[in-house]
């Protein structure tokens, strides 16, 4: 029997799913990828992500404003919308939230002034996730080291108020210690099947049973032999079986680790 495996990040909302939704579902079902969290960035794709997450009983949903939909977002009443949406059964996380210094500025903006909003909407989304008690999906990405310094500092009056996944995990295990030791955790997409992604192969290896999760960040980050077209969340599969292979396990034992993880964390209902 296929070991049953969860997508714990997905855009199943995205324009690139819009024709085939239905049929993609039913592709990650039949490949055993039993449940998918469909993760929102926006005002926009939230209740969309509510919409699918509602019509079908493996998908859930998480709602949040991206760190790069930021300069968009201009309703004064923009985070009474998310709290209103976040409340929704379905929902099991608040996310994608975080910081991101990778992209630049958009127009209008000094990448200070940027910087300073993404922090903003950040800590408000913190805040919103211990009232709700919900955990978060964090988006963190940076072209150094300053963006992951600034989500520690920021992160540090919430430990123990909440918990967090670091999604699209990348940087070295001596990086992710000090979150995992704090109860958080990371999580590995199709990027980990590359292999001049040694710095992944080295976390993906060294991190304990419940310190991780797998996720496919679809339709992004399509994983080997798919590189390069749209990721599905079908191929949770194939970045199972690479890390399984990494850690000397089998796939249906790193199934029930990542499932059991993502349970307690999201708490699906």
């Amino acid at each position: 029997m296929t070991a049953s495996l969860t997508d714990t990040h997905c855009h199943l909302a995205s324009r690139q799913f819009a024709e085939d939704v239905e049929a993609t579902i039913a592709r990650a079902i039949a490949a055993g990828v039993s449940r998918m969290v469909t993760i929102g960035t926006d005002l926009e794709d939230g209740p969309r992500c509510l919409e699918i997450a509602e019509g079908h009983p493996g998908v859930f949903a998480a709602i949040g404003i991206h760190p790069c939909s930021v300069h968009e977002i201009t309703e004064p009443d923009w985070l009474e919308r998310v709290r209103t949406m976040a409340a929704r059964p379905k929902v099991a996380a608040l996310g994608e939230i975080g910081l991101d210094y990778f992209h630049p500025a958009p127009a209008g903006f000094t990448d200070a002034e940027y910087h300073a909003r993404q922090a903003a909407f950040f800590t408000s989304q913190l805040d919103l996730a211990v009232e709700l008690g919900l955990n978060v999906v964090i988006h963190q990405r940076d072209k150094g080291a300053r963006c992951w310094a600034e989500i520690q500092r920021l992160m540090k009056p919430y430990h123990g108020r909440l918990r967090a996944v670091f999604h699209c995990f990348t940087a070295p295990w001596e990086a992710a210690i000090p979150m995992i030791e704090r109860g958080h955790l990371v999580s590995f997409t199709g990027i980990a099947t590359f292999k001049t992604a040694i710095a992944i192969h080295d976390c993906a290896t060294k991190a304990a049973p419940g310190s991780f999760m797998l996720e496919t960040d679809a339709p992004y980050l399509a994983p080997v032999p798919h590189r390069g077209k749209r990721c599905e969340p079908a191929h949770t599969r194939l970045t199972a079986e690479w890390i399984a292979e990494l850690r000397g396990v089998t796939v249906a034992q790193l199934a029930a680790e990542t499932n059991a993880t993502a349970e307690t964390f999201f708490r699906f209902a």
